[in-house]
């Protein structure tokens, strides 16, 4: 197994909180790093029928077989568990008595937010960071063929396909997932969404637009970008503001959380059609944006990821919050900086209340420290999120 950032954390939380939660898109790894940091749980999938439909049928008789010590994978699917977890674990007061994995569908149930409160403590795993795959040596000195693979775990494990595999994992979304989550009538229509979706990533979300694209209504498109979120395979970025300034853009940006998926969506079928596609600064930011919110999950850093934008279109593209200071990045794909590179950030500065850094995160390789900011590598920016 690759090791995951997040392991030693979690090994040393189920120390001192009576469940763990594992959360995140499917196929991310949560039910293999799950089962090797604790690798004398009994593993229970309760997407197999027998033992979903006795959590469903006898939750009691279930507990009674499963009393402690146990992962439980795929729990969103008896959501009425959740009562009985709580119930259980505030009598027995094991701590590390049981794992939960599954989507983040489960926390929107505020029934269940409100039965777990104090008694779990959540993790959002990502598929594999560019941080995690350089560790493992498996990461691509190319650009071009590390967005195109993207990161999921079985890309690597098993070197697969990544054209053949990351088709079915769409086919088997719509399917499987989307049924689960939402009645929807015409899957072709949802399939069709997506497509057009992955063409947006990187821009400012547009409900009207897309609705008028794929030809549902607008509170069809939000449903379903609500679907997404929840499903872990996309994020909407809030942008930054100080106050209630009108000049200042309230709409979120959407981005993919891995852009192997949006080549795949994009029908980019090889890494040498990437450098030259016409989205290539959109999936190379939507690269970069997720990539910081890996970093950020993974090593359970503070930090409110934003971007800010006024009604003129000055943009910074990522604004990291730390507390009483602000980090503002430019991010072009580009392997040779631009002139003036900061010139844009520098202004930006003008309207922050706080103390703040700006950097450039290019296509480049090469990393330099500048007294009036930092050019930054894709290879290696995540070093100064920190």
């Amino acid at each position: 197994m690759i090791k995951r950032i997040l392991g030693n954390t979690i090994k040393k939380t189920a120390k001192t909180m009576p469940m763990i939660g594992i959360l995140g898109p499917r196929q991310s790894g949560k039910t293999t790093l799950a089962r090797a940091l604790f690798p004398n749980y009994t593993y229970v999938n309760l997407e197999q029928p027998d033992n979903r439909h006795l959590a469903e049928d006898d939750p009691i008789k279930f507990f009674e077989k499963y009393p402690k010590y146990a992962i439980l994978d795929e729990v969103q699917r008896v959501p009425h568990l959740f009562s009985y977890l709580q119930v259980k674990t505030d009598e027995d007061k094991i701590n590390g008595q049981y794992i939960l994995t599954g989507s983040q569908h489960f926390l929107m149930l505020s029934s269940i937010t409100q039965s777990l409160a104090g008694r779990i403590a959540l993790f959002n795993l990502y598929p594999l960071s560019h941080e995690e795959l350089l560790t493992a040596k498996l990461d691509h000195p190319k650009l071009s063929v590390q967005i195109w693979h993207g990161g999921y775990p079985r890309l690597y494990e098993q070197k697969t396909d990544p054209t053949i595999w990351l088709g079915s994992y769409i086919q088997s979304y719509l399917e499987r997932d989307v049924s689960l989550l939402q009645n929807i009538d015409n899957l072709k229509i949802f399939d069709n969404f997506l497509h057009l979706l992955a063409g947006r990533t990187g821009q400012l979300l547009n409900l009207s637009s897309l609705a008028g694209d794929v030809g549902v209504s607008h509170n069809t498109i939000k449903t379903w970008i609500h679907l997404l979120e929840i499903s872990g395979l996309i994020k909407l970025l809030e942008p930054y503001y100080i106050n209630l300034n009108k000049r200042l853009t309230k709409t979120s940006k959407i981005y993919f959380l891995d852009t192997g998926l949006v080549c795949r969506l994009l029908g980019i079928n090889s890494p040498n059609n990437l450098p030259t596609h016409p989205l290539i600064g959109a999936i190379f930011e939507t690269w970069i944006i997720s990539e910081t919110l890996k970093y950020l999950s993974n090593h359970q850093d503070i930090a409110k990821p934003y971007f800010w934008r006024d009604r003129t279109g000055l943009e910074a593209d990522l604004l990291l919050e730390h507390g009483l200071n602000i980090s503002l990045f430019e991010i072009k794909s580009a392997h040779t900086p631009p002139r003036n590179y900061l010139g844009k950030l520098t202004h930006i500065q003008t309207y922050l209340d706080k103390p703040s850094t700006l950097g450039l995160i290019y296509g480049g390789t090469q990393t330099y420290a500048r007294t009036d900011g930092h050019i930054l590598s894709w290879h290696d920016f995540h070093l100064q999120l920190t």
